[in-house]
Order: C-alpha cells, then sequence, then structure tokens
C-alpha cells in the first residue's frame, strides 16, 4: 500500500503533539486524522475505519492501554503503534496490544520507519508470535468491604460483571476465571492519571515532537 494512500489515526490528549505529529506525517504522504483520547478514537473508527493507530497511553477518559485493547480485538487487522514517555526503549511495554513502541521526545525517523514497516507488512512478526490475547485493561480506583484493593470485571464472553480483589502487584498481568461461565480473562490495571510523569522525560531536538 503506497504511503500517500495509507490513512492514519493519531491519539493524544495533548493539542501540541497532535498538531505536531499530525503536521509532520501528512508532509509525509498520510491522510491524518487525530483524536484527543481514546473514545474520540472509537468515534472516529466508527466514521472511517484506519489503515493504522499511533496512540499515546496514558490519557484521561479511556487511556491508550484500553483503546488499544479494544481496536485489537474489534479489529485486528488494524496495525496499532503505542507511545509514551513513561516506558524507554523500543520494545512493546507488557500488556500493551500494540505492534511497536515509539518513546516520546526520541527521533521522529524512528517512527517513520515504524509506520513504513507496518504499513508495507502484511503482519509484522511481533504479532505473530504472541499467542497471549490482549488482556482488559481496567481502572484500579475501588476496594472491597475490607479496604483491599478491588476493580469490576466485565466478561467479554458471557458480558456479565462481577468484582476482584488484586492480591498481587498492581502493575503486572492478572488472570481470573469469570464467576458466571469460567472464561479465563486477563487484565491489567490503568492508573487513571500520570501525574507523577513529566509530559515528555527529556527535551526534544529541533524537528521532534
Amino acid at each position: 500500500m503506497p504511503t500517500e494512500n495509507a490513512k492514519l489515526l493519531i491519539v493524544d490528549d495533548t493539542a501540541l503533539v497532535r498538531a505536531l505529529l499530525s503536521a509532520i506525517l501528512a508532509r509525509s504522504g498520510y491522510t491524518v486524522r487525530s483524536a484527543e483520547d481514546g473514545f474520540s478514537a472509537l468515534a472516529a473508527i466508527r466514521r472511517q475505519v484506519p489503515d493504522l493507530i499511533l496512540s499515546d497511553l496514558y490519557m484521561p477518559g479511556m487511556s491508550g492501554f484500553e483503546l488499544l485493547s479494544v481496536v485489537r480485538r474489534r479489529f485486528p487487522a488494524i496495525p496499532l503503534i503505542a507511545m509514551s514517555s513513561a516506558f524507554s526503549g523500543a520494545s512493546v511495554p507488557p500488556g500493551v496490544a500494540a505492534d511497536a513502541f515509539y518513546e516520546k521526545g526520541t527521533a521522529v525517523s524512528y517512527l517513520l520507519d515504524m509506520l513504513e514497516a507496518l504499513i508495507h507488512s502484511e503482519r509484522m512478526p511481533a504479532i505473530e508470535h504472541s499467542s497471549a490475547p490482549a488482556p482488559i485493561w481496567i481502572p484500579g480506583n475501588g476496594h472491597n468491604p475490607a479496604g483491599g484493593p478491588c476493580v469490576t470485571i466485565a466478561c467479554p464472553e458471557c458480558l456479565r460483571t462481577f468484582p476482584q480483589s488484586l492480591n498481587e502487584d498492581a502493575r503486572s498481568i492478572h488472570e481470573t476465571d469469570c464467576v458466571f461461565c469460567r472464561a479465563l480473562i486477563h487484565f491489567a490495571i490503568v492508573e487513571l492519571a500520570d501525574s507523577a510523569l513529566p509530559l515528555e522525560k527529556k527535551q526534544p531536538a529541533a524537528g521532534r515532537p
């Protein structure tokens, strides 16, 4: 698929990041749309399914963790790139349903290379080698009667909800059986706010978003 025919959806809650990336990628030949969070991204997908999605991870409302997991389940053919300043390196963070990862503040050329590889490839090896389902990302802001951390899980199989106490590291990927249909559910906890982390870990060099 020629780059100039590729439809790209950028999802980021920072208007400046959306504007800069949109301008850079439009000049590179992509047809670019943008959304400010996961909910608005899903609305944009309903209007027109993109060829590729580039999403920030930490956003209010519906985070990128949740958005990418939903898109991977509903539209498994769409290549997904996660981006954040909260993680470093080129590896996709554990549990994130993405085919590639772009660290904010690094060279835009890395991002352009990722986009080209995904657009011109039928499927990236990073997707094919993993058989684990995308986890459900759940806001971790509840407590059980004893005061311990608790979440409400919606089973993707039977669609019924049930409470689940948390006794492990809140950052890990969890497994549990649905109390109704006994389906195995993978889930993880998403932080609703990332106030402890700066928007960018480092000052970007000239020409970087």
